[in-house]
């Protein structure tokens, strides 16, 4: 049956077509719509029988796909590229270890980046982790590589990365699926403390049959459909992987040229024999691909190792650049130059003079409500406000200023404490949201406790993992696939931790909000405030706040204190439009009452 996919629904039928018996991930983009759209067959009764879960974390993702692996199920785990670092950890000795049950790892790249941290190269990992990886160009070949990744991890007992990026993610195409077969059915776990007990002398012993086997596939993936050899004129040849192959093929057609390309579909191990074949034939070749140059090293190894005088371009050589995403136009611009031919027509860019949007909180986001507690209540004083990954992040746009520090998830505890010991006269509070509480803020948490650092952890609850698309979480008592769940209770957790205080409060009840702020930030000892607020996303509003025009004073300051987008300035008077979901936060702020008056959406 043909259906309009994108690539990551395309990674999810094309994993449920190789029989994956369990999917597990944390969210993350653009990884996130491959667990979504598993989940959301498994609800329609397409996938009865596949296990899917939100994990609380990568690391704890990891280790549940291996417990399965090892009694014999398919799995599949799903993170984006800083998630990987999350699970690198289990990753790393499952690679030792092996499995029974074939296991994809689905990491999602974010050249860019679009909504990372990092532009890091998970090619680079899987090479790192000594584990093959699979670099599909299209959703249409994420769909065919996911399952050749599953043949691939079953037959040698290892798991397989599949790096997508963000333009394959986020993609679509129309593709022809196939019904899906029901999950592989496990053989169980079979004990053996020799196989699955990771000692030294184990250890030792699997690393050079990884190695070996690594050098074996190298010669085996050089006959891999996603490793080709597309002729062409000349012996000025390109060689390309990931979605830079599409792009390098419409620039190829926009010049009217055909360079001999070689593609590269599994950059580890690499294909070898088939690189060298290509060699061979060139006298020059240009690399297009994204971040590292993984393909240019491997090539210009190959041609140092074998005598091969053939000219390798691309980031190494400063003719591409090493950070951000490539694109149509670019891989054109240097491939006409590279092949002699006239350049394209530039493209009209858009507009410069049009103004520019930079993200912000939602208009009626209770975080918003939070930080200008805090921001009231600490006036006057040395504070440190350690952010957080999330929408909370947002905090550090004016007119808040709230996010001092943001490093990666959970950090904004340990952060807090860290610089708590380097000046003990300044109080430090960290911002953390429910989801990444419970991903990595539970240890920062008994650290502070353990170590008797004085300071304010800030947990915004909002009942939802937002800014990935709204998840589930432990503290929101419904599952992955919208199942009535156990909630955990953050105030709970934070008492068995051994805080000294929680503090539970509506952040836009602003007096009590800023209340305990001042209560917190007063007191000895780890002393924690959950600010406890919906997400707007969760709801529909049912009024509206207005503005009294004879009243407003046109001071300005419900527009310069919080910077709610609903709200804007016209004829010297506050004017508060219908992206407005009748918080009231703004009514609290008016020093002459002129705002208020909701009126029903």
């Amino acid at each position: 049956m043909k259906q309009l996919l994108m690539g990551n629904e395309a990674i999810a039928y094309g994993a449920l077509r190789a029989g994956v018996g369990l999917v597990c991930g944390y969210p993350g983009t653009p990884s996130t719509e491959v667990l979504e759209t598993v989940a959301r067959l498994k609800r329609a009764g397409q996938a009865p029988d596949v296990y899917v879960e939100w994990s609380v974390n990568e690391k704890s993702a990891m280790e549940v796909a291996a417990g399965a692996a090892y009694a014999g199920m398919r799995c599949m785990v799903t993170m984006k590229q800083v998630g990987l670092n999350v699970a690198s950890d289990p990753l790393m000795s499952f690679a030792y270890v092996g499995l029974e049950g074939g296991t994809v790892i689905l990491v999602a790249d974010d050249p860019g980046p679009i909504s990372s941290q990092t532009e890091q190269d998970t090619r680079t990992f899987a090479s790192f982790a000594k584990v093959p990886v699979f670099d599909p160009c299209s959703p249409e070949e994420a769909y065919r590589m996911v399952q050749d990744a599953f043949e691939l991890s079953e037959r040698e007992k290892t798991p397989v990365i599949l790096r997508p990026t963000t333009r394959v993610c986020h993609a679509s195409a129309t593709i022809e699926t196939a019904p899906f077969p029901a999950p592989k059915k496990p053989r169980g776990f079979v004990k053996d403390p020799g196989r699955w007990v990771i000692f030294p002398w184990l250890s030792f012993a699997n690393h050079a049959k990884i190695e070996a086997r690594n050098d074996r596939l190298s010669r085996e993936l050089s006959d891999y459909p996603g490793n080709e050899l597309l002729p062409g004129e000349g012996r000025r040849a390109v060689a390309v992987g990931g979605v830079s192959a599409a792009y390098t093929a419409e620039a190829q057609s926009l010049l009217g040229t055909r360079a001999p390309t070689l593609r590269v579909g599994t950059p580890f191990p690499f294909p070898t024999e088939k690189a060298l074949s290509f060699l061979k034939n060139a006298d020059e070749v240009f690399v297009f691909e994204e971040l590292d140059p993984v393909i240019e090293r491997e090539l210009t190894y190959l041609c140092g190792r074998y005598g091969l005088r053939v000219s390798i371009h691309g980031k190494l050589s400063g003719e591409m650049p090493r950070s951000g995403e490539n694109s149509v136009e670019l891989i054109a611009e240097k491939l006409a130059e590279y092949l002699g031919v006239p350049a394209p027509q530039r493209r009209e860019k858009p507009d410069a003079s049009l103004p520019v949007r930079p993200p912000t909180l939602c208009a009626g986001c209770p975080h918003r409500a939070s930080f200008y507690a805090v921001k009231q209540a600490m006036k006057g004083r040395k504070c440190l406000f350690a952010g957080d990954i999330g929408c909370y992040t947002l905090g550090n746009a004016k007119p808040l200023d709230m996010t001092d520090t943001c490093l990666c998830m959970g950090a904004g505890i340990t952060i807090a404490q860290g610089v708590r010991h380097a000046e003990p006269d300044t109080v430090c509070f960290s911002f953390t949201g429910d989801s990444t509480f419970f991903h990595t803020g539970l240890a920062g948490i008994a650290n502070a406790v353990y170590n008797g650092v004085d300071m304010v952890p800030v947990i915004l609850d909002n009942s939802t993992t937002a800014m990935t698309g709204r998840q589930p979480n432990p503290s929101t008592g419904v599952n992955a696939v919208g199942e009535v769940a156990q909630v955990i209770d953050i105030a709970g957790v934070l008492r068995a931790l051994g805080v000294s205080s929680v503090q539970t409060v509506d952040p836009l009840d602003q007096d009590a909000a800023v209340s305990a702020v001042r209560k917190a930030a007063d007191a000895k000892g780890v002393n924690a405030i959950i600010f406890r607020s919906p997400c707007v996303g969760l709801f529909k509003p049912e009024t509206r706040m207005t503005v009294e025009a004879d009243a407003c004073i046109g001071c300005t300051r419900c527009i310069r204190e919080i910077g709610c987008p609903a709200i804007s300035f016209a004829d010297g008077k506050a004017v508060i439009d219908n992206t407005c979901v009748g918080c009231g936060l703004c009514t609290q702020i008016c020093p002459v009452g002129a705002i208020g008056g909701a009126r029903d959406v």
